[in-house]
Protein backbone atom coordinates (compact mmCIF):
# COMPACT_ATOMS: atom_id res chain seq x y z
CA UNK A 1 0.00 0.00 0.00
CA UNK A 2 1.37 3.55 -0.82
CA UNK A 3 0.36 6.77 0.67
CA UNK A 4 1.56 10.28 -0.40
CA UNK A 5 3.44 11.99 2.11
CA UNK A 6 3.32 15.43 2.43
CA UNK A 7 6.66 15.62 4.29
CA UNK A 8 8.39 13.84 1.23
CA UNK A 9 6.40 15.00 -1.47
CA UNK A 10 6.12 11.35 -2.88
CA UNK A 11 4.33 8.37 -2.84
CA UNK A 12 5.94 5.86 -0.13
CA UNK A 13 5.34 2.29 1.26
CA UNK A 14 3.25 1.91 4.05
CA UNK A 15 5.67 0.05 7.27
CA UNK A 16 3.71 0.46 10.40
CA UNK A 17 5.42 1.26 13.69
CA UNK A 18 3.75 -1.59 14.82
CA UNK A 19 2.53 -4.80 13.18
CA UNK A 20 -1.12 -5.12 12.09
CA UNK A 21 -1.77 -1.83 14.25
CA UNK A 22 -2.41 1.93 12.60
CA UNK A 23 -2.19 5.03 14.91
CA UNK A 24 -3.78 7.98 12.95
CA UNK A 25 -4.31 11.59 14.22
CA UNK A 26 -6.50 13.73 11.97
CA UNK A 27 -7.89 17.55 12.92
CA UNK A 28 -11.12 17.71 13.90
CA UNK A 29 -13.50 20.86 13.81
CA UNK A 30 -13.85 24.05 15.43
CA UNK A 31 -17.33 23.98 17.23
CA UNK A 32 -19.13 27.26 16.87
CA UNK A 33 -21.99 26.98 14.19
CA UNK A 34 -23.04 23.93 12.13
CA UNK A 35 -19.84 22.33 9.93
CA UNK A 36 -19.98 23.04 6.30
CA UNK A 37 -18.96 21.10 3.30
CA UNK A 38 -15.34 21.66 3.44
CA UNK A 39 -15.22 20.22 6.98
CA UNK A 40 -16.92 17.24 5.50
CA UNK A 41 -14.44 16.45 3.46
CA UNK A 42 -11.69 15.51 5.51
CA UNK A 43 -14.24 13.58 7.58
CA UNK A 44 -15.60 11.24 4.92
CA UNK A 45 -11.95 11.20 3.44
CA UNK A 46 -10.24 9.84 6.31
CA UNK A 47 -12.96 7.87 7.48
CA UNK A 48 -12.46 5.76 4.16
CA UNK A 49 -9.02 5.67 5.27
CA UNK A 50 -9.19 3.87 8.45
CA UNK A 51 -12.10 1.49 6.38
CA UNK A 52 -9.81 0.99 4.08
CA UNK A 53 -6.88 -0.42 6.86
CA UNK A 54 -9.58 -2.18 8.69
CA UNK A 55 -10.88 -3.89 5.24
CA UNK A 56 -7.09 -4.70 5.01
CA UNK A 57 -7.24 -6.79 8.72
CA UNK A 58 -5.30 -3.58 10.28
CA UNK A 59 -6.29 -2.66 14.02
CA UNK A 60 -6.91 1.15 14.15
CA UNK A 61 -6.64 3.44 16.85
CA UNK A 62 -8.03 6.83 15.18
CA UNK A 63 -8.03 10.13 17.39
CA UNK A 64 -9.98 13.40 16.18
CA UNK A 65 -10.00 16.09 18.51
CA UNK A 66 -12.85 18.90 18.90
CA UNK A 67 -11.59 22.54 19.42
CA UNK A 68 -14.11 23.23 22.10
CA UNK A 69 -12.14 26.98 23.26
CA UNK A 70 -11.35 28.95 20.48
CA UNK A 71 -11.99 33.22 19.89
CA UNK A 72 -14.89 31.80 16.88
CA UNK A 73 -16.69 30.51 19.91
CA UNK A 74 -16.60 32.68 22.37
CA UNK A 75 -17.74 35.56 20.10
CA UNK A 76 -20.61 33.09 19.36
CA UNK A 77 -21.28 32.95 23.27
CA UNK A 78 -21.09 36.27 23.15
CA UNK A 79 -23.62 36.94 20.84
CA UNK A 80 -25.85 34.52 22.38
CA UNK A 81 -25.57 35.73 25.80
CA UNK A 82 -24.50 31.88 26.75
CA UNK A 83 -21.59 30.42 28.17
CA UNK A 84 -18.62 28.75 25.18
CA UNK A 85 -19.42 25.58 27.07
CA UNK A 86 -23.13 25.71 26.09
CA UNK A 87 -22.06 26.82 22.67
CA UNK A 88 -19.54 24.18 21.96
CA UNK A 89 -21.81 21.38 23.96
CA UNK A 90 -24.49 22.25 21.36
CA UNK A 91 -22.55 21.89 17.62
CA UNK A 92 -20.22 18.84 19.33
CA UNK A 93 -24.11 17.33 18.68
CA UNK A 94 -25.06 18.66 15.96
CA UNK A 95 -22.00 17.77 14.27
CA UNK A 96 -22.31 14.06 15.47
CA UNK A 97 -25.57 13.78 14.16
CA UNK A 98 -24.19 15.27 10.66
CA UNK A 99 -21.10 12.80 11.24
CA UNK A 100 -23.58 9.89 11.23
CA UNK A 101 -25.92 10.74 8.45
CA UNK A 102 -22.67 11.13 6.01
CA UNK A 103 -21.85 7.44 7.85
CA UNK A 104 -18.78 8.38 9.27
CA UNK A 105 -17.85 6.13 12.17
CA UNK A 106 -17.40 7.56 15.84
CA UNK A 107 -13.18 8.05 16.18
CA UNK A 108 -12.09 5.73 18.66
CA UNK A 109 -11.35 8.66 21.07
CA UNK A 110 -13.44 12.45 20.18
CA UNK A 111 -11.01 14.23 22.95
CA UNK A 112 -12.12 17.97 23.88
CA UNK A 113 -9.56 20.54 24.19
CA UNK A 114 -11.01 21.66 27.53
CA UNK A 115 -10.91 18.22 29.42
CA UNK A 116 -7.40 17.94 28.54
CA UNK A 117 -6.16 21.41 29.70
CA UNK A 118 -4.23 20.06 32.20
CA UNK A 119 -1.75 17.75 30.10
CA UNK A 120 -1.21 20.75 28.02
CA UNK A 121 0.40 23.07 30.83
CA UNK A 122 3.07 20.14 31.14
CA UNK A 123 3.51 20.22 27.63
CA UNK A 124 4.53 24.02 27.78
CA UNK A 125 6.37 23.40 30.94
CA UNK A 126 8.25 20.82 29.24
CA UNK A 127 9.41 22.91 26.49
CA UNK A 128 9.99 25.64 29.11
CA UNK A 129 12.34 23.81 30.71
CA UNK A 130 14.23 22.46 27.22
CA UNK A 131 14.59 25.74 26.56
CA UNK A 132 12.04 25.87 23.74
CA UNK A 133 9.43 28.11 25.06
CA UNK A 134 9.74 31.12 27.90
CA UNK A 135 7.15 33.25 29.19
CA UNK A 136 6.57 37.11 28.61
CA UNK A 137 4.09 38.50 30.51
CA UNK A 138 1.47 36.24 31.31
CA UNK A 139 2.12 34.65 27.75
CA UNK A 140 4.25 31.65 26.48
CA UNK A 141 5.98 31.63 23.12
CA UNK A 142 7.18 28.71 21.35
CA UNK A 143 11.49 29.70 20.23
CA UNK A 144 10.53 28.87 16.66
CA UNK A 145 14.50 29.42 15.46
CA UNK A 146 15.73 26.77 18.04
CA UNK A 147 13.55 23.73 16.46
CA UNK A 148 16.18 23.22 13.65
CA UNK A 149 13.85 21.58 11.17
CA UNK A 150 11.03 24.17 11.18
CA UNK A 151 9.55 24.39 7.94
CA UNK A 152 10.45 20.74 6.40
CA UNK A 153 6.47 19.47 6.25
CA UNK A 154 5.41 23.00 4.31
CA UNK A 155 8.90 23.04 2.70
CA UNK A 156 9.07 26.92 3.78
CA UNK A 157 12.41 28.73 4.62
CA UNK A 158 12.73 30.59 8.03
CA UNK A 159 14.60 33.45 6.28
CA UNK A 160 11.43 33.85 3.41
CA UNK A 161 8.83 33.67 6.39
CA UNK A 162 10.60 36.34 8.29
CA UNK A 163 10.39 38.51 4.96
CA UNK A 164 7.25 37.37 4.56
CA UNK A 165 5.30 39.89 6.31
CA UNK A 166 2.86 39.91 9.11
CA UNK A 167 0.42 37.59 7.51
CA UNK A 168 2.46 34.63 8.10
CA UNK A 169 3.08 35.06 11.57
CA UNK A 170 1.21 34.97 15.07
CA UNK A 171 -0.11 38.73 16.24
CA UNK A 172 1.28 40.02 19.49
CA UNK A 173 5.33 39.61 18.25
CA UNK A 174 6.09 43.19 20.20
CA UNK A 175 6.72 41.27 23.17
CA UNK A 176 8.91 37.96 21.00
CA UNK A 177 12.33 37.48 21.25
CA UNK A 178 11.71 36.95 17.16
CA UNK A 179 8.75 37.60 14.95
CA UNK A 180 8.17 34.14 13.89
CA UNK A 181 7.65 33.07 17.71
CA UNK A 182 4.04 31.36 18.19
CA UNK A 183 1.85 31.31 20.81
CA UNK A 184 1.80 28.20 23.29
CA UNK A 185 -0.32 29.97 26.20
CA UNK A 186 -2.51 33.22 26.26
CA UNK A 187 -3.91 35.07 29.71
CA UNK A 188 -7.62 35.58 29.28
CA UNK A 189 -9.27 38.87 28.14
CA UNK A 190 -12.37 40.06 30.32
CA UNK A 191 -15.53 37.35 29.51
CA UNK A 192 -13.48 34.59 28.56
CA UNK A 193 -13.33 31.45 29.45
CA UNK A 194 -10.27 30.73 31.56
CA UNK A 195 -8.10 28.23 33.44
CA UNK A 196 -4.89 28.44 36.10
CA UNK A 197 -1.58 28.07 35.16
CA UNK A 198 1.75 28.82 36.35
CA UNK A 199 2.32 31.46 33.89
CA UNK A 200 -1.12 33.32 33.89
CA UNK A 201 -5.15 32.68 34.13
CA UNK A 202 -5.78 32.30 30.29
CA UNK A 203 -5.77 29.26 27.95
CA UNK A 204 -3.98 27.38 25.22
CA UNK A 205 -2.54 28.34 21.50
CA UNK A 206 -4.68 26.40 19.14
CA UNK A 207 -1.51 24.31 17.90
CA UNK A 208 -0.41 22.50 21.24
CA UNK A 209 -3.94 20.93 21.89
CA UNK A 210 -3.59 18.48 18.95
CA UNK A 211 0.32 17.78 20.27
CA UNK A 212 -1.01 17.06 23.28
CA UNK A 213 -4.21 15.40 22.41
CA UNK A 214 -2.41 13.52 19.90
CA UNK A 215 0.52 12.44 22.40
CA UNK A 216 -1.95 10.97 25.78
CA UNK A 217 -4.11 8.70 23.15
CA UNK A 218 -1.72 7.50 20.40
CA UNK A 219 1.98 7.97 22.04
CA UNK A 220 5.13 10.18 21.57
CA UNK A 221 5.11 8.57 17.72
CA UNK A 222 2.31 7.88 15.57
CA UNK A 223 1.80 6.34 12.21
CA UNK A 224 -0.53 8.80 10.33
CA UNK A 225 -1.17 12.53 10.72
CA UNK A 226 -4.21 13.44 8.62
CA UNK A 227 -5.98 16.90 7.91
CA UNK A 228 -6.93 19.48 5.17
CA UNK A 229 -4.29 21.04 3.17
CA UNK A 230 -4.65 24.72 5.17
CA UNK A 231 -3.55 22.58 7.79
CA UNK A 232 0.10 21.97 6.78
CA UNK A 233 1.34 25.83 7.68
CA UNK A 234 1.23 27.17 10.45
CA UNK A 235 -0.94 24.22 12.13
CA UNK A 236 0.89 21.30 11.32
CA UNK A 237 4.15 22.63 10.79
CA UNK A 238 3.76 23.82 14.54
CA UNK A 239 2.51 20.93 15.67
CA UNK A 240 6.11 19.10 14.56
CA UNK A 241 7.76 22.13 16.35
CA UNK A 242 6.39 21.31 19.64
CA UNK A 243 5.66 17.31 19.79
CA UNK A 244 9.53 16.61 18.44
CA UNK A 245 11.27 19.43 20.63
CA UNK A 246 9.51 17.84 23.42
CA UNK A 247 8.95 13.86 22.46
CA UNK A 248 12.73 13.86 21.39
CA UNK A 249 11.31 11.62 18.34
CA UNK A 250 9.84 11.74 14.92
CA UNK A 251 5.86 13.00 15.77
CA UNK A 252 4.19 11.16 12.50
CA UNK A 253 5.91 8.99 9.76
CA UNK A 254 2.99 10.14 6.94
CA UNK A 255 1.58 12.94 6.81
CA UNK A 256 -2.00 12.87 4.29
CA UNK A 257 -3.60 16.13 3.61
CA UNK A 258 -7.07 16.81 1.45
CA UNK A 259 -7.17 19.05 -1.65
CA UNK A 260 -9.70 21.97 -1.15
CA UNK A 261 -13.64 22.35 -1.76
CA UNK A 262 -15.05 24.85 -4.06
CA UNK A 263 -18.22 25.73 -4.37
CA UNK A 264 -19.23 26.48 -8.27
CA UNK A 265 -15.85 26.80 -9.21
CA UNK A 266 -15.40 29.60 -6.56
CA UNK A 267 -13.76 29.92 -2.94
CA UNK A 268 -16.29 29.09 -0.17
CA UNK A 269 -17.18 32.09 1.46
CA UNK A 270 -20.15 33.62 3.66
CA UNK A 271 -19.33 37.05 1.80
CA UNK A 272 -20.02 35.45 -1.21
CA UNK A 273 -23.19 33.95 -0.36
CA UNK A 274 -21.80 30.66 -1.33
CA UNK A 275 -21.69 28.81 2.32
CA UNK A 276 -22.87 25.59 2.57
CA UNK A 277 -23.69 23.66 5.57
CA UNK A 278 -23.90 19.72 5.79
CA UNK A 279 -27.20 20.40 7.22
CA UNK A 280 -28.71 22.17 4.50
CA UNK A 281 -27.13 19.72 1.74
CA UNK A 282 -28.70 17.24 3.78
CA UNK A 283 -32.57 18.89 3.00
CA UNK A 284 -31.97 18.43 -0.35
CA UNK A 285 -30.75 14.83 -0.99
CA UNK A 286 -29.45 11.83 1.30
CA UNK A 287 -26.00 12.67 2.46
CA UNK A 288 -24.57 9.51 1.60
CA UNK A 289 -24.93 11.63 -2.14
CA UNK A 290 -22.60 14.01 -0.74
CA UNK A 291 -20.04 11.03 0.60
CA UNK A 292 -20.10 9.47 -2.94
CA UNK A 293 -19.37 13.00 -4.25
CA UNK A 294 -16.86 13.47 -2.46
CA UNK A 295 -15.59 9.90 -3.42
CA UNK A 296 -15.76 10.48 -6.62
CA UNK A 297 -12.47 12.51 -6.82
CA UNK A 298 -9.14 11.65 -5.25
CA UNK A 299 -8.65 13.18 -2.09
CA UNK A 300 -5.80 15.03 -2.77
CA UNK A 301 -7.03 17.34 -6.08
CA UNK A 302 -9.07 20.41 -5.64
CA UNK A 303 -12.61 19.15 -5.48
CA UNK A 304 -15.54 21.74 -6.74
CA UNK A 305 -19.05 20.97 -5.62
CA UNK A 306 -22.25 22.21 -7.83
CA UNK A 307 -25.78 21.00 -8.61
CA UNK A 308 -25.20 19.09 -11.58
CA UNK A 309 -22.35 17.02 -10.13
CA UNK A 310 -24.39 16.08 -7.18
CA UNK A 311 -27.31 15.03 -9.41
CA UNK A 312 -24.29 13.10 -11.64
CA UNK A 313 -23.53 11.41 -7.96
CA UNK A 314 -27.09 10.45 -6.77
CA UNK A 315 -27.34 8.95 -10.14
CA UNK A 316 -24.17 7.11 -9.79
CA UNK A 317 -25.08 5.89 -6.24
CA UNK A 318 -28.75 5.14 -7.21
CA UNK A 319 -27.04 2.72 -9.55
CA UNK A 320 -25.40 0.38 -7.13
CA UNK A 321 -28.07 0.98 -4.98
CA UNK A 322 -30.67 -0.56 -7.43
CA UNK A 323 -28.45 -3.81 -8.45
CA UNK A 324 -28.67 -4.58 -4.86
CA UNK A 325 -32.27 -4.43 -4.85
CA UNK A 326 -32.31 -6.36 -8.19
CA UNK A 327 -30.16 -9.00 -7.11
CA UNK A 328 -32.15 -9.45 -4.02
CA UNK A 329 -35.31 -9.68 -5.55
CA UNK A 330 -34.05 -12.23 -8.27
CA UNK A 331 -32.85 -14.46 -4.78
CA UNK A 332 -36.63 -14.08 -3.97
CA UNK A 333 -37.25 -15.88 -6.97
CA UNK A 334 -34.39 -18.70 -7.30
CA UNK A 335 -35.15 -22.11 -7.89
CA UNK A 336 -32.12 -23.70 -6.72
CA UNK A 337 -29.86 -23.14 -4.22
CA UNK A 338 -26.06 -24.11 -5.80
CA UNK A 339 -24.34 -23.03 -8.54
CA UNK A 340 -23.94 -24.72 -11.55
CA UNK A 341 -20.06 -24.85 -13.18
CA UNK A 342 -20.89 -21.88 -15.65
CA UNK A 343 -21.83 -19.97 -11.98
CA UNK A 344 -18.62 -20.61 -10.49
CA UNK A 345 -16.57 -19.73 -13.56
CA UNK A 346 -18.96 -16.53 -13.30
CA UNK A 347 -18.14 -16.30 -9.22
CA UNK A 348 -14.45 -16.68 -9.90
CA UNK A 349 -14.13 -13.37 -12.35
CA UNK A 350 -15.91 -11.17 -9.44
CA UNK A 351 -12.52 -11.47 -7.90
CA UNK A 352 -11.15 -9.16 -10.87
CA UNK A 353 -13.14 -6.51 -9.93
CA UNK A 354 -12.06 -7.08 -6.23
CA UNK A 355 -8.18 -7.08 -7.20
CA UNK A 356 -9.37 -3.95 -9.43
CA UNK A 357 -10.59 -2.30 -6.22
CA UNK A 358 -8.02 -2.90 -3.47
CA UNK A 359 -5.09 -1.86 -6.24
CA UNK A 360 -7.18 1.47 -6.64
CA UNK A 361 -7.20 1.97 -2.81
CA UNK A 362 -3.59 0.67 -2.45
CA UNK A 363 -2.42 3.82 -4.54
CA UNK A 364 -2.85 5.84 -2.31
CA UNK A 365 -6.32 5.31 -1.86
CA UNK A 366 -7.49 6.29 -5.22
CA UNK A 367 -11.57 5.85 -4.62
CA UNK A 368 -12.58 7.34 -7.89
CA UNK A 369 -11.21 4.32 -9.36
CA UNK A 370 -12.17 2.38 -6.65
CA UNK A 371 -15.61 3.58 -7.70
CA UNK A 372 -15.21 2.79 -11.34
CA UNK A 373 -14.30 -0.78 -10.03
CA UNK A 374 -17.57 -1.23 -8.42
CA UNK A 375 -19.42 0.43 -11.39
CA UNK A 376 -17.74 -2.30 -13.55
CA UNK A 377 -18.98 -5.47 -11.03
CA UNK A 378 -22.46 -3.89 -10.89
CA UNK A 379 -22.80 -4.06 -14.70
CA UNK A 380 -21.31 -7.73 -14.96
CA UNK A 381 -23.95 -8.29 -11.95
CA UNK A 382 -26.78 -7.24 -14.41
CA UNK A 383 -25.70 -8.68 -17.38
CA UNK A 384 -24.90 -11.80 -15.54
CA UNK A 385 -28.11 -12.39 -13.14
CA UNK A 386 -31.13 -13.36 -13.94
CA UNK A 387 -34.46 -15.31 -13.01
CA UNK A 388 -32.11 -18.68 -13.61
CA UNK A 389 -29.28 -17.71 -11.28
CA UNK A 390 -29.17 -19.67 -8.23
CA UNK A 391 -29.36 -18.27 -4.75
CA UNK A 392 -25.80 -18.93 -3.99
CA UNK A 393 -24.67 -17.41 -7.14
CA UNK A 394 -26.63 -13.94 -6.45
CA UNK A 395 -25.11 -13.98 -2.88
CA UNK A 396 -21.45 -13.86 -3.94
CA UNK A 397 -22.73 -10.91 -6.48
CA UNK A 398 -24.79 -9.02 -3.54
CA UNK A 399 -21.79 -9.69 -0.40
CA UNK A 400 -19.07 -8.40 -3.22
CA UNK A 401 -21.26 -5.65 -4.28
CA UNK A 402 -21.73 -4.23 -0.82
CA UNK A 403 -18.90 -5.23 0.67
CA UNK A 404 -16.99 -3.07 -1.58
CA UNK A 405 -19.43 -0.36 -0.82
CA UNK A 406 -19.51 -0.85 2.73
CA UNK A 407 -15.34 0.31 2.73
CA UNK A 408 -16.17 3.29 0.80
CA UNK A 409 -19.01 3.95 4.05
CA UNK A 410 -21.46 3.88 1.28
CA UNK A 411 -24.67 2.12 2.85
CA UNK A 412 -25.83 0.36 -0.68
CA UNK A 413 -28.44 -2.24 1.07
CA UNK A 414 -31.11 -0.37 1.97
CA UNK A 415 -33.29 -1.56 4.85
CA UNK A 416 -36.43 -1.38 4.37
CA UNK A 417 -38.57 1.22 6.71
CA UNK A 418 -41.21 0.10 9.11
CA UNK A 419 -44.60 1.44 9.11
CA UNK A 420 -45.54 3.16 12.17
CA UNK A 421 -48.67 0.62 12.44
CA UNK A 422 -46.11 -2.06 12.39
CA UNK A 423 -44.23 -1.16 14.71
CA UNK A 424 -47.32 -0.56 16.89
CA UNK A 425 -48.63 -4.00 16.50
CA UNK A 426 -45.11 -5.36 17.80
CA UNK A 427 -45.35 -3.46 20.38
CA UNK A 428 -48.79 -4.32 21.53
CA UNK A 429 -47.83 -8.16 20.75
CA UNK A 430 -44.89 -7.43 23.33
CA UNK A 431 -46.60 -6.22 25.95
CA UNK A 432 -49.12 -8.84 25.77
CA UNK A 433 -45.93 -11.10 26.15
CA UNK A 434 -44.74 -9.63 29.13
CA UNK A 435 -48.66 -10.07 30.53
CA UNK A 436 -48.25 -13.30 30.08
CA UNK A 437 -44.97 -13.94 30.98
CA UNK A 438 -43.50 -14.48 28.05
CA UNK A 439 -40.31 -12.95 28.41
CA UNK A 440 -38.89 -14.70 25.36
CA UNK A 441 -40.92 -13.44 23.27
CA UNK A 442 -41.15 -9.98 24.74
CA UNK A 443 -37.29 -10.18 24.28
CA UNK A 444 -37.68 -11.24 20.52
CA UNK A 445 -39.52 -8.50 19.35
CA UNK A 446 -37.31 -5.60 21.06
CA UNK A 447 -34.16 -7.24 19.33
CA UNK A 448 -36.19 -7.35 16.24
CA UNK A 449 -37.74 -3.93 16.23
CA UNK A 450 -33.55 -2.64 17.24
CA UNK A 451 -32.74 -4.60 14.09
CA UNK A 452 -34.85 -2.25 12.03
CA UNK A 453 -33.59 0.57 13.86
CA UNK A 454 -36.53 1.10 16.00
CA UNK A 455 -35.31 1.51 20.13
CA UNK A 456 -37.77 1.05 22.71
CA UNK A 457 -37.82 3.21 26.28
CA UNK A 458 -40.45 1.77 29.15
CA UNK A 459 -41.40 4.09 31.17
CA UNK A 460 -44.40 4.71 33.25
CA UNK A 461 -46.55 6.02 30.91
CA UNK A 462 -46.21 3.14 28.59
CA UNK A 463 -43.69 2.72 25.69
CA UNK A 464 -41.85 4.93 23.86
CA UNK A 465 -40.17 4.04 20.45
CA UNK A 466 -38.10 6.15 18.11
CA UNK A 467 -36.53 5.08 14.82
CA UNK A 468 -32.10 4.99 15.92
Amino acid sequence: MKLYNTMTRQKEEFVPLEEGKVKMYVCGPTVYNFIHIGNARPMIVFDTVRRYFEYKGYEVNFVSNFTDVDDKIIKKAMEEGVTADEIASRYIEECKKDMADMNVKPATVHPLATQEIPGMIAMIQELIDKGYAYEKNGTVYYRTRKFKDYGKLSHKNLDDLQSGGRELLVSGQDEKEDSLDFVLWKPKKDGEPYWQSPWSNGRPGWHIECSEMSRKYLGEQIDIHAGGEDLVFPHHENEIAQSEACNGVEFARYWLHNGFLNIDNKKMSKSLGNFRTVREIGKQYDLQVLRFFMLSAHYRSPLNFSADLMEASKNGLERIVNAVDNLKYLRSLAKTEEMSDEEKAQAEKTEEYVKAFEEAMDDDFNTADAVTAIFELVKYANTTAGEESSAAYLNVLFDQIVKLSDVLGLIVDKKEEMLDDDIEALIEERQQARKEKNFKRADEIRDELLAKGIILKDTREGVQWKRA
